[in-house]
Formats: structure tokens, sequence, C-alpha cells
């Protein structure tokens, strides 16, 4: 078996948040590696059938509202259902994570995905705004240059690279975890990933 697990996620996904600590304990507990994979679902969905949250019917929204709090409350996971700022631009996080990751390894873009997520659903804080990253960047006690890395060509690269895996292995959701190619799609099936990962 692989030592490591692929983390597809959105930076801006509820169900990303409600997984990740989850994620990371198990990660951890069973002495595995993760790569933290932040990717653009503006991409994947419109090649897998998805829609975005706006596109979607009223039922559908209506339930969506209805799971969160549900997983919330089961959970014990502090979560406001329908933030300030959301819907939100996800891409600035997302490239920061994916410069985090590349300059200072898995563990700080774990750290830093868990705060960017937390900031979002719990703290109610703009995701999308530079002033927002960099305090993130503080509170993580890593280094604000990161900022700049992020709006470049080869941060860039590296984020659309990591869609493109995704939808090359069949990602369609998020989040959604990848164990030796086989997929696990949501918070809820991390119950699976422990048993992959040989924790049940």
């Amino acid at each position: 078996m692989s030592r490591t697990v692929l983390y597809y996620f959105a930076p801006q996904s509820p169900w990303a948040y409600l997984g990740h600590a989850r994620l990371a304990d198990l990660v951890a507990r069973s002495r595995r590696e993760v790569a933290v994979l932040p990717v653009d679902y503006g991409r994947i969905f419109p090649q897998s059938g998805g829609l975005p949250l706006a596109k979607r019917a009223p039922q559908r929204q209506a339930y969506r509202l209805l799971e969160l709090k549900r997983f919330a409350e089961h959970l014990d996971v502090a979560l406001n259902v329908q933030p300030k700022h959301f819907p939100v631009d996800a891409d600035p996080a997302a490239r920061l994570i994916t410069a985090v990751a590349q300059h200072d390894g898995m563990a700080a873009a774990m750290q830093l995905a868990g705060a960017v997520l937390a900031a979002c659903w719990r703290e109610e804080r703009d995701i999308a705004n530079d002033a927002t990253l960099g305090e993130l960047l503080e509170e993580c006690d890593l280094p604000l240059e990161r900022l700049i890395e992020s709006r470049g060509a080869e941060t860039q690269a590296r984020y659309d690279a990591h869609t493109q895996a995704a939808i090359d292995a069949g990602v369609f959701g998020a989040p959604t975890y990848v164990i030796d190619g086989e997929l696990f799609w949501g918070q809820d099936r991390l119950d699976f990933v422990a048993r992959k990962l040989g924790m049940v």
C-alpha cells in the first residue's frame, strides 16, 4: 500500500472543513503521508456532470443546509451553514496552500488548509481577501512572502496540474481522498478511509 493519501479538496468546501481534522488525525495515527492538493472544481464540474451550488435545484440547496447542520451537530464541530463570506472565490487561498506545500512542506500546507477552512466556515472571515490570507499565514507561523509567491506562474501551473490530476483520477466532488488509486468521496467516507489504512 502507498504511504500517501491524496487529498483533493476546495478551500471553500464545508464538507472538506467537516472532515479536515479527522483526516489529519487518521494520517498521523496511521503514520502515512498526505499530499495536500487544492483543486479547481470550476474545471472539474463541467467534465463530471456536477453543478455549482447556485445552479442546483432549490430542493438540493435546501437539503444541503439540512445535512450541514446535521453533520456539524453530529461531529460537534462549530459551523455557520450560511457564512457571511460565501460564495467566495477560493482560487487565492488554493494557490496559497499550493505555494506553502511547495516551499514549506505538506504538514504546513495541511495546517494552513485547516486554518483557511475554519476561517470561512467557523470564523466568518473572507478567504478571498489578501489581508485575511496574510493573517492566516502569520497565525500558522508561515512566511508572508508566500502570498506573493502564490500569485506567480509556477504556483498557478502547480494548481492547474493538481486539477488535471484530479480529473484524470476521476474526482468529481470535494473532498476526495485517494489511496492506491481507490477514491473515497466525502467526509462521511472517512470510516472507509480508516479501514483502507488498516486503522479498523
